[in-house]
């Protein structure tokens, strides 16, 4: 049974060109998000096979499948809501002052997010995530690990506000291999409204 499905973007593939071509996005979307999204269905159904016949061995491959594809799921469901052609600028509010406070400024938050996308080894995504007392802070996960799913599996935890996907199928049309010019030309479309919805949410 298929649970998982594509979400839509609010924004057309190219409406945040110069920054993210309209080809990268079409490709980021309809081709590897929904590749994830299929990943997930399929391993669920081998899943409740699987449990059907018995064949419980065959269970824990199955599980490691879902976890990756569903990461991969979840956080671009998150990166998307993240941009709007209508982005940039900075947060304000309830969210500024955790930034501040976590970070000294918004400049000095940019900074480390920043260098915790440009050094995470290989594929994966930088993140704002806010802790359980209300803080925020910045961690990277590797591949489609999710902070969602706690520090002994992606090496940080928290509720994802802002993340960046990392991956070069994310920028490699664009910029190549400079990873830092994708990073730097994201601070154009974030959509700090989305991210201070989740904030409060």
């Amino acid at each position: 049974m298929a649970d998982y499905t594509l979400p839509d973007l609010t924004y057309d593939y190219g409406a945040l060109d110069p920054h993210i071509a309209g080809e990268i996005m079409e490709l980021h979307h309809s081709k590897h998000h929904a590749a994830y999204v299929a990943g997930a269905n399929t391993a669920l159904e081998k899943m409740a096979g699987a449990r059907d016949s018995g064949d419980f061995g065959a269970i824990a491959g199955l599980e490691k499948a879902l976890a990756f594809n569903l990461g991969g799921h979840t956080n671009h469901s998150v990166f998307w809501t993240n941009m709007s052609p209508d982005g940039g600028d900075k947060p304000t509010g309830e969210l500024a002052a955790a930034i501040d406070a976590a970070f000294g400024s918004f400049d000095k938050f940019k900074e480390e997010f920043a260098n915790a996308a440009a050094t995470r080894f290989g594929s994966g995504w930088a993140w704002l995530v806010k802790k359980d007392d209300g803080s925020v802070a910045v961690c990277s996960t590797a591949n489609q690990d999710s902070p969602c799913m706690g520090e002994a599996v992606a090496g940080c935890s928290g509720k994802p506000l802002l993340g960046l996907d990392v991956w070069e199928h994310a920028y490699y049309l664009n910029y190549q291999n400079r990873r830092p010019d994708y990073i730097a030309a994201f601070w154009n479309v974030v959509n700090w409204d989305a991210v201070a919805e989740r904030f409060a949410a």
